[in-house]
């Protein structure tokens, strides 16, 4: 176990993420609809997520080697590279349709492996992490916001966890720390503000695919 307790919360907190992520998996693969691209899409994108907040749970939860927790940030940042990148296509798909859409698949790959390389390159540097990121969800978060404006199914719900999203990777940035029976970072609070933000996220396309927005 990791000495040091806000590693501790933020290890627990990456491993609910991941947990969380499984169950959304579940959901979505029992809707039945799995031979969709849409489908896929966002199975693909909670499965990074789980590869991503398992490996977070390790890194930061477990009093680990240096070398070998340098060695499990690199599946980790490119799990998320991958997986901010798929969002964006998820979102292309959902504003220009799936034949379009899916075009931006391999090109948002490349730029996930971009990242992943950009990351080694500058020894880890959080910043090339965080303003990925922002690129990749303000877009999302621009068409949804766009497409629930028209009423659509699940965009509202979408949206919203977007927002929430974005709301947690600000929230990490700073130096904000509390204690509630335990004590949290700002990484640990990132991850508890990220629940419900998945959650509203995995909700929005279970409406969009039950109301059939995912024929491709």
């Amino acid at each position: 176990m990791n000495p040091i307790p806000t590693e501790v919360t933020t290890g627990a907190t990456d491993l609910i993420l991941g947990l969380l992520a499984i169950a959304c998996i579940v959901r979505l693969a029992g809707l039945g609809q799995r031979e969709t691209f849409r489908s896929r899409l966002w199975i693909a994108i909670f499965a990074l997520l789980t590869v991503a907040s398992m490996l977070g749970a390790v890194t930061h939860g477990l009093d680990l080697a240096d070398g070998l927790r340098n060695l499990l940030w690199q599946p980790l940042y490119l799990s998320l590279g991958l997986m901010l990148g798929l969002i964006a296509v998820a979102a292309a798909v959902d504003s220009q349709g799936p034949e379009r859409g899916r075009r931006w698949l391999w090109p948002a790959v490349g730029l996930g492996l971009a990242f992943y390389a950009v990351t080694v390159i500058a020894n880890g540097a959080f910043l090339v992490f965080v303003l990925y990121e922002a690129v990749a969800l303000i877009y999302a978060l621009v068409v949804y916001v766009r497409l629930a404006r028209r009423n659509e199914a699940g965009a509202l719900q979408l949206a919203a966890g977007i927002a929430v999203t974005l709301i947690a990777a600000v929230i990490q940035q700073s130096d904000l720390s509390f204690t509630l029976i335990w004590p949290f970072d700002h990484n640990g609070i990132f991850h508890l503000v990220q629940i419900p933000g998945i959650v509203l996220m995995a909700d929005g396309v279970r409406r969009r695919l039950r109301a059939g927005a995912s024929a491709s």
